[in-house]
């Protein structure tokens, strides 16, 4: 830091005030930007990546890149006694991987991509994208989009690391058609989760949220409550297609869609539906209290032979004004809004334009209520005054039939906090849950077909997915949602953050081949084939974990019992006494390559051993 700083590169080293204080090094690219041109012409000579001047995204990859290659090369010039593991996410910071292979730095890396550039334009485009991905012009396609210098960067970035890897198979599957290598590996992403000590204390976190949006459904659709509050609360963030199955149920199902839009203000409708019942529900406190008092003081006074008080007698003349006077409030000559707030180009959004065509217009024959609310949802919200999280977690059911999702944090998080969800197999998530789990709606997890079946039989699909649901019972509800929060374990950084262990190492045996021993069983670092976990055979359902052994109740609890793998930054569990730990099966396991692998790049390294098997460059 200091030989940078001399030079002109303003960094800051320090502590990231989130859960775990993750140490962290913060780069001023400004600071670079006089050196740009140079850079621009070095990555043109080292990898012919191009660099139009008008991309200024493009001009902060290239100097950030520069920048980390540099520290790389001043740090390790000073430590030379320890091996160094780069790990690089997405191509904005993958410019330094050419670069470290160019110059035959002394550094290991791992570049993962949690979507690939072109995948995601050409999703945007509509094309039949998984059936196709294998005749795709990748170059002619990027071209195409004004993409191909970014394109590049991502290219060489994953060509240029030691071990390349995706968060899930189905990005593995298209990062091998589009960025032309087969990733070595899959590291899902995680979730910091947190257990419960009783089993009843999520559901009282979900009643509690519940409670806060039936009080935002009592304000937005006031003057049409014409439906009680047993209703289905699901959570959506794309257009709907919604079809007229279940016609006749008395069950009413509000959907709400949070997805950003361009709005001007919250509407005033919004925010005056929410004051008329503030208003309303202080009112009946004032008036309960007096009702109250009085009674206290008819029965303090009240002898044998008196007569029972009256409601008459407890109910003022001035407590009925006051009554009538919020009763005339409530009055409302038009339809509650279907969006919270006021839209800059109402008659092109998509998603307005989709509930039109629906006719779904809050009216009180509608079974289906919508609430359209293009804002990330915060607690300081006027109208909706509710964190995301604490939101997913008042709703019944997430609803994310995504078309191009490389993991799926949404459906995760539903998960993590017992809420069940919709989500399909082209997505991370859903494939990582398929293969995990039979049967995985039982669980909670319905998984749309959208890569075998047509659209219109998906919509079916995702139809009565839904309307299943909607018809369980609240007791069938509650032991789904137990079902759904035991899978939070699957999720769990604990589980996941051994594949990013396997990842290095794999990576460490690629650079220093010489430095491990080549007879040493491999099975520690690619794991086996996971079993699934069984359908629930009781209500509620009691999970099998992969030994085939059933649970008492918690899954969690089987796991937390094993006996702990300690390390600094690491904790982990392994099988119980009578299993051998080193045949543990991995649910996602790095590739391995059927010869040994030659040193990757760096020809002129000389790497030897000090006896231990650590490295010394």
């Amino acid at each position: 830091m200091v030989a940078m700083k001399e030079r002109g590169v303003d960094m800051m080293y320090g502590r990231w005030l989130i859960e775990g204080a993750p140490r962290v090094l913060l780069v001023d690219t400004s600071s670079g930007y006089k050196y740009l041109d140079e850079w621009k012409g070095d990555l043109w000579n080292a990898a012919a990546i191009p660099s139009p001047a008008e991309d200024g995204e493009t001009n902060e990859a290239i100097v950030f890149g520069y920048l980390v290659a540099w520290f790389l090369g001043e740090y390790i010039s000073r430590d030379r006694t320890r091996a160094v593991v780069a790990h690089f996410h997405e191509w904005l910071a993958g410019v330094a991987l050419p670069l470290t292979k160019k110059r035959h730095m002394d550094v290991t890396t791992i570049f993962t991509t949690h979507a690939t550039l072109l995948g995601r334009y050409l999703c945007a485009g509509s094309v039949d994208f998984y059936n196709n991905l294998q005749f795709f012009d990748v170059d002619a396609e990027a071209g195409k989009r004004g993409i191909y210098h970014r394109y590049c960067i991502e290219r060489a970035a994953a060509h240029s690391a030691d071990v390349f890897t995706t968060v899930s198979h189905i990005t593995a599957f298209e990062s091998e058609h589009l960025l032309k290598r087969k990733p070595d590996g899959v590291l899902p992403n995680g979730l910091n989760v947190k257990k419960f000590s009783a089993v009843h204390e999520f559901q009282n976190l979900h009643s509690n949220a519940k409670d806060k949006i039936n009080d935002f459904v009592r304000g937005h659709f006031y003057g049409h409550n014409d439906f009680d509050l047993k209703i289905h609360y699901i959570l959506h963030r794309r257009p709907l297609r919604i079809s007229e199955q279940g016609t006749g149920s008395n069950m009413t199902v509000v959907a709400f869609i949070i997805m950003p839009a361009q709005t001007s203000s919250l509407t005033v409708e919004a925010l005056k539906g929410q004051a008329v019942v503030k208003s309303l529900r202080d009112t009946l406190e004032m008036v309960e209290q007096g009702i109250g008092r009085r009674l206290f003081e008819r029965c303090l006074s009240w002898k044998e032979g008196d007569n029972m008080p009256d409601e008459k007698d407890l109910i003022t003349s001035q407590d009925r004004v006051l009554l009538r006077r919020r009763l005339f409030a409530m009055k409302r000559h038009q339809l509650p809004p279907i969006v919270t707030h006021n839209m800059v180009n109402d008659a092109d959004d998509p998603v307005l334009n989709q509930l039109r065509r629906v006719q779904l217009f809050n009216h009180p024959s509608d079974r289906v209520k919508v609430v359209f609310h293009p804002e990330f949802l915060n607690s300081s919200n006027p109208v909706l005054p509710l964190d995301y999280d604490d939101f997913v977690r008042g709703t019944n059911l997430g609803v994310f039939p995504s078309y191009y999702e490389p993991w799926g944090y949404t459906p995760a998080e539903c998960t993590v906090m017992g809420i069940p969800s919709i989500t399909t197999n082209l997505s991370g998530f859903g494939c990582y849950m398929e293969e995990l789990i039979e049967n995985s709606s039982d669980y909670g997890i319905y998984i749309v077909d959208r890569r075998m079946k047509g659209v219109d039989d998906s919509v079916n699909q995702l139809t009565n997915f839904m309307f299943e649901f909607a018809c369980k019972s609240r007791r069938q509800r509650i032991n789904q949602r137990n079902r759904t929060e035991r899978l939070s374990d699957l999720l769990d950084w604990k589980r996941m953050g051994m594949e990013y262990v396997k990842a290095r190492q794999l990576a460490l045996r690629r650079a220093y081949p010489t430095s491990f021993d080549p007879a040493e069983d491999f099975s520690d670092i690619i794991g086996g084939t996971e079993q699934k976990i069984s359908r629930p055979f009781s209500v509620p359902g009691s999970p099998r974990d992969r030994t085939g052994m059933m649970t008492p109740g918690d899954f969690a609890s089987l796991q937390e019992g094993r006996e702990g793998l300690s390390t600094e930054d690491y904790i982990a569990w392994k099988l119980p006494e009578e299993e051998d730990a080193e045949e543990y099966p991995f649910p996602l396991t790095l590739r391995k390559k059927a010869v040994p692998v030659e040193q990757p790049h760096s020809p002129d390294r000389e790497v030897t051993t000090n006896g231990d098997n650590s490295v010394k460059s």
